[in-house]
């Protein structure tokens, strides 16, 4: 049984994933980075999405919360995204999004940064890890009525591990989508605007549809 359990919780994390919200911030977070950065950007909000249930979940199991007040989970969630989405139109509307081309042992090169000047930091990793963190409030329900249907009320590591391996499946593989996007389409300065601004107009609708619904 307990192995079962394990398997419905993966399962769960792979369905969960697919949420517009979710993917939404993935594609956010990894347009314009390079293949590593695209990696360690889903990689982290899937674990920093897995911490904050497991904390919750803990917390639910020893006091009581009302659905209401569970219910404000999916608001930050949907707020997250509209934020997001506002600021990548802030970014394109402003031109504050720059391309610069250069070739390194034979082979072109495309940096894409925010500003004024270029920089690399770890800003996009911590912050990618801090939403990954507060969208996980909205999947507390989601995963407590799943443990429940596998006959368990106890929320261990292993359990929250096995959801959170689910959801890196489906954000990683999402990943390699927009990654397949940053190759081909972000080569000029054009249509780096239009993918942009693409990205936070489905940001902005996506978070309004959730808040909405």
């Amino acid at each position: 049984m307990e192995n079962l359990g394990l398997a419905i919780i993966f399962w769960y994390g792979i369905l969960h994933a697919f949420g517009p919200d979710h993917l939404t911030a993935i594609a956010d977070f990894s347009i314009g980075k390079s293949k590593k950065k695209t990696l360690f950007i889903t990689t982290l909000f899937a674990i920093g999405h897995g911490i904050t249930l497991f904390v919750f979940a803990k917390i639910l199991q020893t006091y009581h919360i009302s659905d209401a007040v569970l219910g404000y989970g999916d608001t930050i969630s949907s707020v997250v995204i509209i934020s997001m989405g506002i600021y990548l139109l802030y970014m394109v509307l402003n031109d504050k999004i720059h391309l610069k081309k250069h070739v390194h042992e034979n082979k072109e090169h495309i940096h894409i940064w925010f500003g004024d000047e270029h920089k690399h930091d770890s800003k996009d990793s911590v912050s990618a890890f801090s939403i990954g963190m507060l969208m996980g409030i909205g999947g507390v329900r989601g995963m407590l009525i799943t443990l429940g249907v596998v006959e368990s009320q106890n929320v261990d590591f292993m359990l929250v591990g096995a959801f959170t391996l689910g959801v890196m499946v489906i954000f990683i593989g999402f990943g390699a989508i927009i990654l397949y996007i940053n190759q081909n389409l972000l080569n000029s300065k054009q249509n780096i605007r239009r993918v942009f601004a693409s990205a936070g107009i489905i940001s902005v609708l996506v978070g309004s549809n959730m808040i909405i619904g």
